[in-house]
Order: C-alpha cells, then structure tokens, then sequence
C-alpha cells in the first residue's frame, strides 16, 4: 500500500506550481535554461550594469542561464549565436553544457588549480562584472544552513575584490534569515553603493534575494 508522505505532497505542490510558472513558460519560449534569467534581467535592467564590451565573470553558472542572458546583452542585436562584444567567463563546481561564445571552467575557484586557470583566460584583465548565484546544498538546519550561505557570500566578495575593477559591481544572491544583516553590512563594507534587490522573478514565497555592490571601497 503506498501512503501520500508529506515530502510527496510538496514535491507534487512545487512540481505543479514550477509546470504552470509563467516565467518557466517564458524560459522555455525564449531560449532560456531557467527562469533565473529574468532576475538578472530585472536587476541589470534597473542598474544598467552589463554592456557590450565588457568582461563579465558568471561564479555559480550551472545550468547556464545567467550567462545566456549576459552573451545576448553583449551581442549585436541580443543573438543569442553569433557575434559576440566582450568576454564572458563561466565557472561551476557542476557540469554545464556549452553556450556559444561562454568559456566554462568546471571546478571551485578557491583551488589553486582552477584559479589558474581563470588568470591565465583573464589575461591580466579585471571584470567589469562578477555575477554569482551560488547556492549551497541546504540541510534544514537554519544555524547550518546560514553559515553555509554566508561562507558563499563571502568567496564572492573576496573574489571580487581580487579580480573585480574598482568601479566594477558584483550582483550576490543572499537568503533572508540568519546571517542577513552580517551580509548587508559585509557588502557596505566593501562597495561604495549597495542595493537589495527582490526581482519579480524570484517566487514571493522565497527567502531569496539578491545584493548588488557598485565600486569598492
């Protein structure tokens, strides 16, 4: 006799909820891998922060639809093939299948190795951008799970303090909850201007928010 567990019913619930998303009907009409596109889309829409030309450093890429969105704002005509206007360098600790015109660095950039391999494509370039929508496996445990967020935040941070032009801005995602405030003011820390930012692409019912920082200090 199988018996409906409470785990099946969520699962059934947001399965149901992601099939009829109309931003998951929009991704999907559009090209995109994943919804996550119209957040970024919201957030540089709002702040004008990428341009043609530019190099633009994509931490967390996987499935890749944050670095779809960046190759078409660099393209000529928004393609999403063809020519392309800067430089879009993509890094995940997972698998991410090719994007025309994205170089992608599977590994974790806090190795050596791999870090060495960032360096060696920047050429002695800074970003203009760093874009992180890291995420880490969440266990439940709100203590846990909080450190884990804000351990991420702050690789992005230190990141971009290291490869980021001073007046070059990093868009974090965050998580309301514990460790919010400590990451509010990490960011004022370390950027001249910083803006939340909750796109209407991030479901209401989500913890999820984003952090932008412009110009460090």
């Amino acid at each position: 006799m199988k018996v409906k567990t409470k785990s099946s019913k969520v699962n059934k619930a947001w399965l149901n909820d992601h099939v009829n998303d109309p931003w998951v009907k929009l991704a999907t009409k559009e090209g995109y891998r994943a919804r996550a596109a119209y957040k970024l889309k919201e957030i540089d829409e709002t702040l004008g922060l990428i341009r043609p030309g530019q190099l633009v450093v994509d931490l967390g890429s996987t499935p890749g639809a944050w670095s779809q969105y960046m190759r078409r704002r660099m393209s000529p005509g928004g393609a999403a093939a063809g020519m392309l206007d800067g430089t879009i360098v993509a890094l995940d600790i997972l698998p991410m299948e090719p994007i025309e015109g994205v170089t992608f660095i599977q590994g974790d950039f806090r190795e050596d190795q791999v870090l060495s391999q960032l360096t060696a494509l920047l050429k002695g370039r800074l970003a203009d951008v760093v874009v992180s929508d890291m995420a880490p496996n969440l266990s439940g445990i709100a203590s846990a799970d909080a450190a884990r967020i804000v351990h991420l935040v702050e690789l992005a941070i230190d990141f971009s303090r290291q490869h980021l032009k001073p007046e070059g801005a990093l868009v974090a995602k965050l998580f309301h909850g514990g460790g919010y405030a400590e990451l509010t003011q990490l960011f004022k820390a370390n950027f001249r201007i910083v803006k939340p930012m909750k796109p209407k692409a991030s479901r209401d019912r989500s913890s999820e928010t984003f952090m932008v920082g412009i110009g460090l200090r």
